[in-house]
């Protein structure tokens, strides 16, 4: 571990020292698991009229539990779902009141950010039970369906929400779902819902952090489930318009809205298909793990790692990556749809939090597919210094060595990097707890090159999509460090990557 007293010169002066070997300039030949022209499916699909409405302009949260919004909340039988199969809604109003629910699928559309589907209802509306509390603090819900849609044919993957208005007050909050194909694409942008689950506290005090007597808990024995609404999201913000929604707005949707708005060709899937699917993501050139990807199945690890070794180039815009491990286990109908923390991926740490302690610690090392790992601190923020501005990763982005892009690491990133032949570390440098006050960690953005001349990039950091736009509606993080938004040198970098995948 590098002092974190450590000048800043001096910091990168030794990483440089001990920097890796060749550069990817192999990358071009590599076999290549899709063949065609790019499909113009994205182009075409933001062509159409677009609209702000998809954006909630009433919501509250009910104080007695600090998360929900009782008022009308809901969630969806399905975390991602193909055109022609069915997805059920689940809907309660408390007091009961009839409602509607307009659905629309988030792209670029113009600079509005989603574009107008479809209106299910108006229904009727009722209070649906809280359900009880089963083994391992599991609230897994039982509600009475309010709707059902087949996906229609035409309706590209993407991510989708439904706006749920109540007839009486005008009360909203989302539901959430991933429209997913099986059709080859440049790339797959996989959606963090297993994190978003992990962190969701509906209806009080009910995540996986939570065990009854510490809130934020870091061990086993607690469970979770996907057959429950989205409270408001528990840290970093104070964002009541994103209820419902999970996370996706808070760190995603930047992505997502500056790959529509490049017309890149983009395929969407959710954490749980990288687990039941490991031969769909042979389907894309490049794999794109975005924002607050926590939490990992083994299937998951063993599947994306296997697709690596297979050709597919993967983007880690997304800190805290692959920390903890869960197991799946079957909901109340027999379905995968709840887990718990079993694990932690990768060894032990003097800094470990409550709980963690009591994990066994026999997981891989998360850094053997990421790049570089979670350890402590954990969490904290830095500018985004470039180490090797030789390196194609900053073509054309005039960066030098030393310099940084200003708050973009944040709040969670991955240090300690693996010893995986030809690892390069292009970024990296000490983080804060505050501005000007040190930490002791040390981030580490890392590239290293796959067996088939493709390459593997960690951007060490949640915030990434804060550099490339700042779509309708999105609140600007701060805490340990504050980003500065979309910026071109971020851009460059991330179409470098792009632009590298597909070739």
């Amino acid at each position: 571990m590098i002092d974190p007293l450590l000048s800043r010169r001096q910091w990168i002066q030794g990483m440089l020292g001990a920097g890796a070997a060749a550069a990817l300039g192999g990358c071009s030949s590599r076999p290549r698991l899709r063949s065609g022209a790019p499909s113009d499916i994205v182009i075409r699909e933001n062509q159409h009229p677009g609209t702000r409405d998809w954006l909630l302009t009433k919501t509250a949260v009910d104080p007695a539990t600090k998360y929900r919004c009782r008022w009308i909340e809901g969630y969806c039988s399905h975390t991602s779902i193909r055109a022609g199969e069915t997805l059920t809604f689940y809907v309660s109003t408390n007091p009961a009141s009839p409602f509607t629910l307009d659905l629309y699928r988030l792209g670029y559309y113009g600079g509005t950010g989603g574009r107008f589907l479809t209106r299910l209802g108006p229904f009727p509306g009722s209070i649906q039970p809280d359900p009880p509390v089963g083994p391992k603090r599991l609230r897994d819900c039982q509600w009475e369906p309010c709707a059902t849609l087949q996906i229609p044919e035409d309706w590209p993957s993407g991510v989708y929400v439904g706006k749920l208005t109540t007839t009486h007050g005008g009360w909203q909050s989302y539901v959430i779902f991933i429209v997913r194909d099986d059709r080859h694409a440049d790339f797959l942008f996989q959606c963090s819902d297993t994190t978003w689950q992990a962190y969701n506290r509906w209806p009080d005090q009910y995540a996986l952090y939570d065990n009854g007597r510490t809130v934020w808990y870091w061990g086993n024995d607690v469970a979770v489930s996907f057959n429950r609404p989205y409270g408001k999201y528990c840290q970093i913000l104070d964002a009541p318009l994103s209820t419902g929604s999970g996370e996706f707005f808070l760190w995603e949707f930047p992505l997502a809205y500056w790959l529509e708005g490049q017309g890149y060709d983009v395929s969407y899937i959710s954490n749980l298909d990288t687990h039941a699917d490991p031969r769909g993501l042979l389907r894309a050139r490049g794999f794109l793990s975005v924002g607050h990807d926590e939490y990992y199945s083994i299937e998951m690890f063993r599947n994306l790692q296997q697709a690596i070794a297979a050709g597919l180039n993967v983007a880690f815009l997304s800190g805290n990556t692959c920390c903890g491990r869960i197991e799946f286990q079957p909901d109340f109908r027999g379905r995968p749809r709840t887990y718990e923390r079993t694990d932690f991926y990768g060894p032990r740490d003097p800094k470990s939090i409550s709980g963690m302690e009591t994990l066994p610690h026999t997981s891989p090392n998360s850094a053997e597919l990421v790049g570089a790992r979670n350890l402590g601190p954990f969490s904290g923020g830095a500018d985004w210094i470039c180490l090797k501005p030789e390196h194609w990763l900053f073509a054309g982005t005039g960066m030098k060595q030393g310099e940084g892009i200003p708050g973009l690491v944040g709040w969670e990133w991955h240090g300690d990097p693996a010893k995986i032949p030809g690892l390069e570390i292009v970024a990296g440098g000490p983080t804060q707890s505050a501005p000007g006050k040190l930490n002791g960690g040390q981030y580490t953005a890392t590239i290293y090159p796959g067996p088939r001349g493709n390459f593997v990039f960690n951007a060490s950091t949640c915030w990434w999509g804060d550099g490339l736009s700042a779509p309708p509606g999105y609140l600007r993080p701060s805490v340990y460090t504050t980003p500065q938004g979309p910026d071109p040198r971020a851009q460059r970098i991330t179409r470098n990557v792009l632009e590298r995948m597909r070739r």
